[in-house]
């Protein structure tokens, strides 16, 4: 599954009063900041990504490779040239996983906005989670049937019979044997409304927890409680 969302980075620079190692370049203070869009084109926070990485001109030396944990992950230095820097996006996946854009800094208007696209490549139920936030998820949206399910069982219409939130943390800790058997009471025990995506390219399985008829639901938690992965 590929899910595109489009970002924003914002670049804001002006003058100041600091002595430049070129005369004719004026030192500038600048800040870079990065946003994710919806449908429409409105700011989001990024918390799609865990920590965004800016890599600067070689020159900055030590601060060459600066990097952020929080939205809207503002780079912020001052100097007198421009360059093209590259930007490490990690995502909620596991280690080692990102997405790489790059941005023109220049210095010709005081603001200035650019639109990328990034593709999120088989995204964890985490991750999907995050993105359903700022637009539809491919195949997902065109499924009737897991439409359906996903009214049905939207978590702020419904009140969850058991803690999915905690669920879905446990299951991406259980060993290999166990997990294994998890997926296998999913295949036996889903209806035509659970939400599932077996993609063997990968190796990766994904379910919507809230799209789990109750007994299923009551079945996992019960065995996960049993093999202590949940402290209910």
């Amino acid at each position: 599954m590929h899910v595109e969302r489009n970002i924003k980075l914002v670049t804001e620079q002006h003058n100041i009063p600091k002595p430049s190692p070129m005369p004719e370049f004026p030192m500038k203070e600048w800040s870079v900041k990065i946003y994710i869009l919806d449908k429409d084109g409105n700011e989001h926070p990024a918390n799609c990504f865990t920590k965004v990485t800016y890599n600067l001109h070689p020159s900055f030396e030590e601060k060459t490779h600066q990097t952020f944990v929080d939205p809207p992950f503002i780079c912020q230095n001052e100097g007198w040239g421009e360059f093209e820097m590259s930007i490490d996006l990690f995502t909620t996946e596991k280690a080692g996983s990102k997405t790489t854009v790059y941005h023109d800094l220049n210095f010709q208007s005081p603001k200035y906005e650019v639109v990328q696209a990034v593709t999120f490549k088989n995204p964890s139920q985490a991750l999907l989670s995050i993105l359903r936030e700022t637009g539809s998820i491919p195949n997902e949206d065109d499924n009737k049937s897991a439409a359906k399910a996903r009214k049905a069982n939207d978590p702020k219409k419904k009140k969850p019979v058991y803690d999915f939130e905690k669920m879905a943390d446990a299951m991406t800790k259980l060993q290999e044997d166990d997990l294994l058997q998890v997926i296998q009471m999913i295949h036996d025990h889903k209806t035509d409304d659970t939400y599932t995506k077996n993609d063997i390219d990968n190796g990766e399985f994904t379910v919507d927890l809230y799209t789990l008829p109750d007994h299923l639901s009551k079945m996992i938690w019960d065995f996960m409680v049993d093999i202590k992965a949940i402290v209910p």
